[in-house]
């Protein structure tokens, strides 16, 4: 096994090399553009994503290799707990999107916005690429309003200081309902954990991240793994966990004055609004960061 890092903006992780459709191929393709596949896909398209992707990793995600197979690599996910496996979130990615790990792991900073430039140079410098909100960098320096940060194969870039925080930073539970907002209106992406679409927990699972709190990547394992809270006794920030009769946890959103900040399911956007009736008798706990 080896450690690398993902070196383009976003990889989605599928559940083997088979798994992409001809629909997919932005997806998959040595530079990948997320926000054109998500474009292209119908809710039909959209729908048949379950059971080919499983997450998404984004820029300088460190990753552990623990195959390699016809330009694919089984890789675990360790910034993304499971149950699935100890060491991270299995999966599988081409090859051709990972690159050795950004020299420096020091004093992290967290995009906070949905897409940000990453320049050669701070101020006027040429857009390397554009990275999306979570993408979690160690920082080098600063200088102009702009941040150095680390990035895969022994490069840097600067990120302007506006759209970064510091994941020590200390957070509040209104913190969270922020940053969610500004995801109103995107499209549930099954799998999707970025500004071009995100699944419910992986819109739980990403904010987090950006506050520099390492949460599970599954809904059920955040049930699981989050401190448990009377539902009743839920407030603004905290988590709401559905399930059905004898199922696991399927679904979780954030608990907001209005009801709930969720990314709702495939077909719909993601919003903040009162539970139905339908959602409320599968209301099944709470919990508290």
């Amino acid at each position: 096994m080896k450690l690398l890092a993902a070196k383009v903006p976003i990889t989605t992780v599928w559940t083997g090399p088979d798994a992409p459709r001809d629909v997919d191929a932005p997806a998959t393709a040595a530079q990948p553009d997320i926000a054109a596949w998500a474009k292209s896909m119908d809710t039909e398209s959209r729908l048949g994503l379950h059971g080919r992707t499983l997450t998404q990793l984004l820029f300088a995600e460190p990753v552990i290799v623990r195959t390699e197979r016809d330009g694919w690599s089984e890789i675990l996910a360790p910034w993304q707990p499971s149950s699935g496996d100890a060491l991270g979130y299995p999966g599988w990615v081409p090859s051709s999107h990972l690159g050795e790990l950004p020299s420096s792991a020091a004093d992290p900073v967290a995009v906070t916005v949905p897409t940000a430039p990453l320049l050669a140079e701070p101020v006027a410098g040429a857009p390397l690429m554009t990275v999306s909100f979570a993408t979690v960098l160690a920082s080098v320096e600063q200088a102009d309003g702009y941040t150095r940060v680390a990035t895969p194969d022994g490069g840097s870039g600067w990120l302007a200081n506006d759209v970064l925080r510091s994941v020590a930073e200390p957070s509040t539970p209104e913190d969270r309902l922020r940053l969610g907002a500004q995801f109103l209106g995107l499209e549930y992406l099954w799998g999707g954990t970025s500004a071009y679409g995100l699944d419910c927990s992986g819109l739980t699972h990403s904010v987090s991240r950006v506050l520099g709190l390492r949460i599970p990547r599954d809904a059920h394992d955040q049930a699981d793994t989050l401190e448990n809270v009377p539902i009743d006794e839920a407030q603004p920030g905290d988590l709401y966990f559905f399930a059905r009769p004898d199922a696991k946890v399927h679904h979780v959103g954030f608990v907001s004055p209005v009801g709930m900040l969720h990314a709702s399911e495939t077909g719909k956007r993601l919003e903040d609004a009162p539970l139905p009736p339908e959602r409320r008798t599968t209301l099944v706990a709470a919990a508290r960061f």
